[in-house]
């Protein structure tokens, strides 16, 4: 798999992380932690550290990142620690997992570094792969982010500030929030999460 700009970005941003051993929860991660349980899908895993979060109280993680060296990284951990998580590398802008197959499917900081078409098509595949009362999370940048030097200047999708909600039309929700945070040069970065329940 030849990797993209973003996952060279996310690769050498890793080894940093590693370096410097940060490998806490982010606040979107901690938000959905709480509603993690059985068979856990992480799309987007990154270093590992929801994936792992989840599984030290009893979840099975599927953990997939474009990253080898997240993924890497992530094995050792999940052997080292005997925890139930199967990481993967994929190439996430057109992997898709089985239908309703887990109980919760995780994609948070990921659909945006995809072109619209691809990140919209995933987003409909992550919901599918949620089953019957299981939960989505799912975490965007959205129109209003003055801080794209990050992304493929081509490849990348920034969604409409409600979209991501009414993408879950007919879910529950449990959480929806949209949040912004100080970026470099004075810039921002404006997020949107939502936490939603399939239909039984």
């Amino acid at each position: 798999m030849e990797p993209s700009a973003s996952v060279r970005f996310f690769d050498a941003q890793f080894e940093r992380q590693l370096a410097a051993g940060e490998l806490q929860l982010n606040p979107f991660e901690q938000a959905a932690l709480p509603f993690l349980s059985g068979h856990v899908l992480d799309c987007g895993c990154g270093l590992g550290t929801l994936a792992v979060a989840a599984a030290q109280p009893g979840c099975t993680v599927l953990a997939l990142d474009g990253s080898a060296a997240a993924i890497a990284h992530l094995r050792a951990l999940a052997m080292a620690r005997g925890l139930p998580i199967t990481a993967k590398q994929a190439d996430l802008r057109d992997h898709q997992p089985p239908p309703q197959a887990f109980d919760a499917v995780v994609s948070i900081g990921l659909l945006m570094f995809f072109a619209c078409p691809d990140a919209r098509r995933q987003l409909t595949r992550l919901q599918a792969a949620v089953r019957p009362g299981g939960v989505a999370v799912v975490n965007v940048l959205i129109e209003g982010t003055t801080y794209p030097d990050m992304f493929d200047p081509v490849q990348h999708c920034l969604f409409g500030r409600d979209e991501l909600a009414r993408a879950f039309a007919g879910w529950t929700l449990l959480h929806a929030a949209e949040q912004t945070f100080d970026a470099p040069r004075g810039l921002r970065k404006c997020f949107s999460t939502v936490i939603a329940r399939r239909p039984p």
